[in-house]
């Protein structure tokens, strides 16, 4: 019923199973991440979590974009089955979590650690090799400094003196070489000494619990219930001590009516908070998978927008992120871009929401501007409303494919996710889910002017939704 983290001896560097949570929609995306950025395998997902394996350190897995959080999975299983029976009984199923199969809590723990302490010895080693081509550059700059005083001698000096010079300069740097080769070695016994004491102190480990209970468990209990009940059954079987303000480990579960997880967060603060966005806008994680649809290369960036705060706020993120000198900002309506004619390769677009936007005259309007300035077989990619996209596929709220409902009990591949002896298939049952789902999508679209619908996902932004779209310009509009 349940699927341990890796086989047992495993470690990062055989292939640990991780798990991310993202944003509903998003899963193919993500999915498709893995895959390419870090060679995962037996990728599979449920609503709001994909799954994967691969042997990539912390810092190849902070690279991710599409993903909410980062989680190294304990186990996975069926939901626990919520009735008249007594919460007794139910708080019992809970601790089975852990008494059932406590190898695969301690396989688990073991693979935490050693991605944390392969990761900070990474930290250690570079920042060592940082400080050695530190000293080369001065040695090379003595060095160098040597040889001019030395050449001006030779003009002066008779050869015996200059023969002698030399012979004094490679004495010392024989000499320096020899210290630099004895404090490397020093250096390096004390960090294998620091990972050795660490390793010998595992035993002193704090931790706290952190729930998430939707369905009729989330009506049954309480998070903070089924917080105490785990806390209590993994301090009475590992003997661990709990701490709720600065634990060393944090375990999270999230029981609901399809799947009961279980999981440790790799990372305090969530792949989504990008360090280099210093102004809030649109979901990273949201703009990365436009970005991935648009298939960009290497180009020249031009932003644009009407507004003098949204332009201050860029600006601030480009300078965060060392891009200023790569993008170029424009304050110009988008219904009136100062750009040639199908002079562009590729458009991103958050078309404006709200109701102050006059929903079918404007979004004429800037639809036409784009295509006007897209070249043929270029690419636009749009952020839609559903209000948008309604108008834009002439298609009924109903007709919307079943891959985009809230409820994905009857999705094809959820099963086949949660049972751990079908591995093989999966990967190839979910992406046949989304295509298919796809194709229902882009049946109902119809073009709108040279511009033919290519890919729909249907995505969260939090308190509403909305829809990814992908556009190829098929001939010239003649504007």
């Amino acid at each position: 019923m349940s699927v341990a983290p890796g086989e047992p001896g495993s470690g990062p560097e055989a292939g640990a199973r991780f798990f991310c949570t993202a944003g509903r929609g998003l899963e193919p995306f993500l999915m498709r991440e893995v895959r390419a950025r870090l060679a995962a395998t037996q990728v599979e997902y449920i609503s709001g979590k994909v799954f994967f394996t691969t042997c990539s350190d912390l810092n190849m897995l902070k690279e991710l974009k599409s993903a909410e959080r980062l989680f190294l999975l304990i186990k996975k299983q069926f939901p626990l089955i919520v009735s008249s029976v007594s919460k007794g009984k139910i708080f019992n199923e809970m601790q089975r979590l852990i008494n059932e199969d406590p190898g695969s809590w301690l396989n688990a723990i073991s693979i935490w650690k050693n991605l944390l302490e392969l990761n900070a010895k990474k930290e250690k080693l570079s920042q060592r090799d940082d400080n050695q081509l530190k000293r080369k550059v001065g040695e090379n700059e003595i060095i160098i400094a040597k040889k001019l005083k030395i050449e001006q001698m030779q003009k002066i000096e008779e050869n015996r003196d200059c023969q002698l010079g030399k012979q004094i300069e490679e004495q010392t740097l024989e000499q320096r070489d020899f210290t630099t080769k004895r404090e490397n070695f020093q250096e390096g016994f004390q960090n294998d000494t620091e990972i050795a004491t660490d390793t010998r102190n595992q035993n002193d480990l704090t931790f706290r619990v952190s729930c998430r209970c939707s369905g009729t468990v989330g009506k049954a209990f309480t998070a903070q219930e089924v917080g105490k009940v785990i806390g209590i059954a993994l301090m009475k079987h590992f003997g661990w001590k709990a701490d709720l303000r600065n634990p060393k480990l944090e375990i999270f579960i999230h029981l609901n009516d399809i799947y009961s997880v279980v999981g440790i967060p790799v990372f305090r603060v969530p792949l989504a908070s990008r360090a280099y966005i210093k102004t809030a806008g649109l979901r990273s994680t949201i703009a990365w998978a436009m970005a991935s649809l648009a298939d960009i290369k290497d180009v020249y960036y031009v932003g644009a927008d009407v507004s003098d705060s949204q332009l201050l706020g860029t600006w601030d993120n480009l300078k965060a992120a060392g891009l200023e000198d790569k993008i170029e900002l424009l304050q110009v309506s988008v219904i009136e871009l100062p750009l040639p004619s199908e002079s562009v390769d590729i458009i991103i677009s958050d078309i404006p929401f709200g109701k102050k936007f006059k929903l079918g005259e404007d979004i004429k309007r800037i639809l036409q501007e784009m295509e006007r300035v897209l070249h043929v077989g270029g690419t636009i990619v749009l952020l839609l409303s559903e209000d948008h996209h309604r108008r834009l596929t002439d298609c009924k709220e109903s007709s919307i494919p079943f891959n985009s409902k809230d409820s994905h009990t009857d999705e094809p591949g959820i099963k086949k996710c949660l049972i751990p002896e079908e591995k093989t298939g999966t990967s190839k049952t979910v992406s046949t889910s989304f295509e298919a789902s796809n194709h229902k999508f882009l049946d109902k679209m119809s073009p709108f002017g040279s511009l033919v619908p290519v890919e729909c996902y249907k995505v969260s932004l939090g308190k509403t939704d909305a829809f990814i779209c992908k556009y190829k310009k098929s001939h010239s509009s003649g504007l």
